[in-house]
């Protein structure tokens, strides 16, 4: 049963030297997530694409940081990354879910890797131009 509210963040912890984001909310939850699930799983419609089957596998980013994190309204942090991202939105939701699905997650994004023929650690593929142009 989901809480008719979503749980609220009463702590945001970055930890550069873990790379590890520590978030706590009101529900007692307390979760580490890394930088690189962060990135990976960006919410963004670079990363998300604008429909289902248009998400770009990200590789390349075990060693990514957080340069900047900024709070948006009183619902989400847009964290920028050390390889320049900046456009996704963490809701509180959206991250209650990332350290409350962590294993899932990197399950899934290890399977991707393997179906794509990919590792973890290849550079980025360069693409002509950008599916987002208007972004």
């Amino acid at each position: 049963m989901s809480s008719p509210t979503a749980p609220q963040p009463t702590a945001l912890t970055l930890h550069q030297a873990s790379r590890m984001l520590e978030v706590g909310f009101d529900d007692g939850a307390v979760f580490r997530i890394p930088f690189e699930l962060m990135r990976v799983y960006s919410p963004s419609a670079e990363v998300q694409g604008h429909g289902p089957g248009q998400e770009v596998l990200q590789t390349g980013k075990r060693e990514v940081g957080i340069t900047q994190i900024e709070t948006v309204g009183h619902y989400a942090v847009q964290p920028t990354f050390s390889d320049g991202h900046n456009t996704g939105l963490f809701t509180w939701a959206y991250l209650y879910k990332l350290g409350a699905e962590q294993a899932e997650l990197w399950q899934r994004y290890g399977q991707r890797l393997a179906d794509a023929g990919m590792s973890r650690d290849a550079p980025m593929a360069e693409k002509g131009g950008s599916a987002c142009a208007s972004h």
